[in-house]
């Protein structure tokens, strides 16, 4: 008999769950089943699939090397679960639907915005809600179903179920306030920006890892007393307000710089990120609305620079 015929979503459900909350018993409450009802619903999974999903740890379960596999590829169907609903949602109440979008913030200012503006022209009943984050937070939302699409990058072990069509690459500027001591300098040694606190991005962002490698290739460790955020608007703020030294896409950086809001420091980060781009499920119809935007989109003038070309901080 076919696995798809011996499956349930109620399994799905469960195993989700016991990998969420750690024990059988909160899984089944959050379910509204009893505790012996899911024993047995775990038992005819694990029976279904031919292995073992979780192993004992004291009075909880945890996850091993199937249960991953598994629970990887159930978050996909609970994902298209999800966006089925919504798009059915969408047609009981007559509109055009909506549209989940997450955007690392070097595409948000113009590639976004210019393919949204041409978007609107032609569904201006669509809705559209954006999460603008760092490229593996965003990765794990598309995989849960909670975004239709991601402009990002691809984590390097993300497999085969998504597709990635590349749009621009992103140069890094380093940034203080307008009146930093470093501010007039016309040329700088990365020994020199030690000497001040800094701010990165969260641990497990393709941007922190090239800064990572920018410290371990000087043989310094990151700083103390670091200001994690993925926000643009705090860390200029912080900046403004403070000696902190931060690093941003030049896009940004530049425009913000034209505006007198903060200084480009005469340093090149010389480890480069891999070209952004969007990000699909393959397994997953696309609507008409996502269709089209993914047309404009790449469609778009890539004024942070195509593939290959560098913005010169």
């Amino acid at each position: 008999m076919p696995l798809l015929n011996r499956l349930r979503m109620r399994q799905v459900a469960l195993m989700l769950a016991i990998e969420a909350r750690g024990t059988l018993h909160a899984a089944a409450a959050d379910l509204g089943m009893t505790q012996p009802a899911a024993t047995k619903m775990l038992h005819e999974l694990e029976d279904a699939l031919g292995h073992a999903l979780f192993d004992r740890a004291g009075r909880g379960l945890q996850v091993n090397a199937a249960g991953r596999c598994v629970t990887q590829y159930f978050r996909g169907m609970r994902g298209g679960v999800e966006a089925m609903r919504r798009e059915l949602d969408a047609l009981h109440l007559g509109s055009a639907g909506k549209l989940f979008v997450g955007c690392i913030m070097a595409a948000a200012p113009e590639v976004l915005s210019d393919a949204l503006v041409r978007l609107k022209t032609a569904y201006p009943l669509l809705t559209v809600e954006i999460a603008v984050d760092t490229s593996n937070r965003l990765m794990e939302r598309l995989r849960e179903g909670r975004l239709d699409v991601v402009i990002g990058r691809m984590p390097g072990r993300s497999g085969g179920d998504c597709s990635f069509r590349p749009l621009a690459e992103e140069v890094l500027s380093v940034v203080v306030a307008t009146d930093h001591p470093l501010a007039r300098r016309r040329s700088l040694r990365f020994a020199e920006l030690l000497g001040y606190p800094w701010i990165l991005q969260p641990a497990g962002s393709p941007m922190r890892d090239v800064l990572e490698q920018e410290f371990a290739m000087h043989h310094q460790p990151l700083p103390g007393g670091l200001i994690e955020t993925a926000s643009i608007l705090t860390t200029t703020n912080l900046i403004a307000r403070s000696s902190m030294v931060a690093v941003i896409p030049a896009s940004i950086a530049l425009r913000y710089q034209r505006h007198g809001l903060l200084h480009v420091l005469p340093y090149t980060v010389r480890n480069r990120l891999a070209a952004y781009g969007s990000v699909v499920r393959l397994d997953r119809p696309a609507p008409a609305a996502l269709q089209h935007f993914l047309k404009l989109l790449h469609e778009a003038p890539a004024s942070a620079g195509a593939p290959g070309e560098a913005l010169t901080p």
